[in-house]
């Protein structure tokens, strides 16, 4: 028996591609939660920069992986992320810990972990959520699926703008380098790799401006509610 659509907009794709700008935008238009499961990967990833665990220590994080707590909480309707009661929302946009969280999230245990809290949120409200595995594997279920990406260069783009934005010292080639391994890594790893769902609309974004992009997908939703 086919299972009934959850009130849910999954939004998947790589690196850089804006899917955490456009989730905020369009969950504000449509008053649902938003949840970024990319800064729940990166809580767990400082949680092991800080205990100095390398990304190939596989049973180093296998091992302490179960000391983990990553909760969410909402200020003035902005997300908020606690690793083990710590707020460590302003600690996670680091390129280090980008990285760290990309390579550990190759891991079942991680993934796993984090899985549970993901899928319950979306049962108590409707929510736009945004990551690598959205619409295959956390949220297969979702009423509208989007794969939001953009090309290697416009996504290196973007972020050695923000970075200069942030007075952050940062070369452009380093960040494009980054992002292919940032790709290869989440479309290669064994467990729920990064694809673009069976049902999922691709929308590239390379030549879009945000709030272009962001009514596209707020068309997508509402055409499913009609």
């Amino acid at each position: 028996m086919k299972k009934e659509k959850i009130r849910a907009l999954a939004i998947d794709g790589p690196a850089g591609a804006g899917k955490s700008t456009i989730a905020r935008a369009v969950s504000r238009e449509l008053g649902w939660i938003y949840v970024d499961t990319g800064a729940m990967f990166r809580a767990v990833a400082l949680f092991f920069l800080r205990e100095g665990i390398r990304p190939d220590d596989a049973d180093g994080i296998r091992d302490r992986i179960s000391e983990v707590l990553v909760t969410l909480g909402y200020e003035n309707g902005e997300q908020q992320v606690y690793l083990n009661g710590e707020n460590v929302s302003g600690m996670i946009r680091t390129e280090e810990v980008g990285n760290m969280a990309s390579a550990c999230s190759v891991y079942p245990e991680v993934r796993q972990k984090l899985l549970e809290l993901q899928r319950a949120l979306a049962v108590r409200q409707p929510v736009v959520m945004d990551g690598r595995d959205i619409g295959t594997v956390v949220l297969p279920d979702a009423e509208t699926k989007v794969y939001l990406t953009a090309s290697v260069e416009v996504r290196a783009r973007r972020r050695y703008r923000e970075l200069q934005e942030k007075g952050a010292a940062c070369d452009i080639a380093e960040i494009e380098k980054d992002i292919r391994e940032r790709d290869w890594r989440d479309m290669h790893r064994e467990t729920a790799p990064l694809r673009q769902a069976e049902d999922a609309v691709l929308v590239d974004s390379s030549c879009m401006t945000a709030a272009e992009v962001t009514e596209e997908i707020l068309a997508l939703v509402r055409r499913e509610e009609v």
